[in-house]
């Protein structure tokens, strides 16, 4: 079993992070506050110097050894045996070197002096080593979290292709049986089709010129097998080319629309669907009746619409609004976007 690391690269961004960092601490540290004048003695440096080395062991062996991996006891015990060592060559060592003979090199101020005078200055030098990792651990679950979303909106979208294929192939066959006139005309609307959800909206977002144009070939599809039982009404207005939509979601809702008309009633289908945009919104409005003796189970809480709400809210969130009502025989969607201009 391979052995867990417990040092992680170091990058170049953190080295100038802690450079700067350990600048801006020491000029604080250096400053004097009754002369007002900055100390850069080398009594003053060296001192810093050993805070600045004990703040690195915590910040880089200590935390990420001991704290990281919830051993906090031995994190504690260590974190006193630094601060111990950094009084101790602060008292024994450096006030010996650089005040020789002199009682504040031969009397001892006392711990509580020692570690008011110590600890703020190694808490914010290791502190800040908490934000830094804070920081990149916020921007690798963001990352994380957007390629967990991209392979779950392709999921979602693959889910699409197939439920509409094999419906689509049963109509055909069974008009092929009938040696129906019309089959060359479902061939040719169905490849139109299935070239635009196979090739043309693998993105993200795709044009809502394309996605509309694609929405009336469809709806054409299905109107073909409706025939003479009923009126199917598109209409699309003041739609603006220079905004893009997610591909494969208003087309759920159309699709619905059909198989809950077909499936509840044979004779006076009624279906309207209406797109307009105002400014930057998309007002997508779908409406069909349906027989209530005959109702679909489960209308509104189809496996299509579910996926088409999870996609929503993967890909809008906070900016669309779904509407839908199931009453008086009929079923009403209504959905407002709010969409994004076409990258240039």
């Amino acid at each position: 079993m391979p052995k867990e690391k417990t040092f992680k690269k170091i990058t170049l961004r953190e080295i100038l992070f802690q450079i700067v960092l350990h600048a801006l601490v020491f000029v604080f540290y250096a400053y004097d506050g009754k002369t007002r004048t900055f100390d850069f003695e080398a009594y003053r440096i060296s001192s810093f110097f050993n805070y600045a080395i004990a703040g690195l062991m915590i910040s880089y062996i200590l935390i990420p050894t001991f704290f990281y991996k919830k051993k906090y006891i031995i994190f504690g015990a260590n974190l006193i045996l630094v601060i111990v060592i950094v009084i101790l060559t602060e008292e024994f060592f450096l006030e010996k070197v650089f005040f020789p003979n002199t009682d504040r090199s031969n009397s001892f101020p006392g711990v509580f002096y020692m570690l008011a005078d110590i600890l703020p200055i190694i808490t914010i030098l290791s502190g800040f080593k908490f934000t830094w990792d804070a920081i990149v651990k916020q921007r690798q679950v963001e990352k994380l979290t957007s390629h967990i979303q991209e392979s779950e909106l392709q999921f979602l979208k693959s889910q699409i292709n197939p439920h509409f294929l094999f419906n689509n192939l049963n109509n055909l066959y069974s008009y092929a049986i009938e040696s129906s006139p019309k089959t060359p005309v479902i061939i040719l609307e169905l490849s139109s089709v299935l070239r635009y959800m196979l090739y043309e909206c693998k993105a993200r977002y795709v044009s809502i010129i394309k996605e509309i144009e694609h929405l009336k070939n469809f709806t054409q599809l299905n109107e073909l097998q409706i025939e003479e039982r009923g009126v199917i009404n598109f209409s699309s207005e003041n739609i603006n080319s220079q905004y893009e939509i997610a591909p494969l979601i208003l087309v759920v809702f159309i699709e619905n629309a059909f198989k809950h008309s077909q499936s509840a009633q044979s004779e006076n289908i009624e279906i309207a669907i209406k797109i307009s945009m105002e400014n930057n919104q998309l007002h997508f409005h779908c409406r069909n009746n349906f027989m209530p003796f005959n109702k679909p189970d489960n209308l509104t809480h189809g496996i299509g619409l579910k996926n088409v709400k999870k996609r929503l809210d993967l890909l809008y969130p906070g900016a669309h609004e779904l509407r839908i009502s199931d009453s008086d025989n009929i079923y009403d969607i209504q959905l407002n976007l709010k969409l994004n201009k076409i990258a240039e």
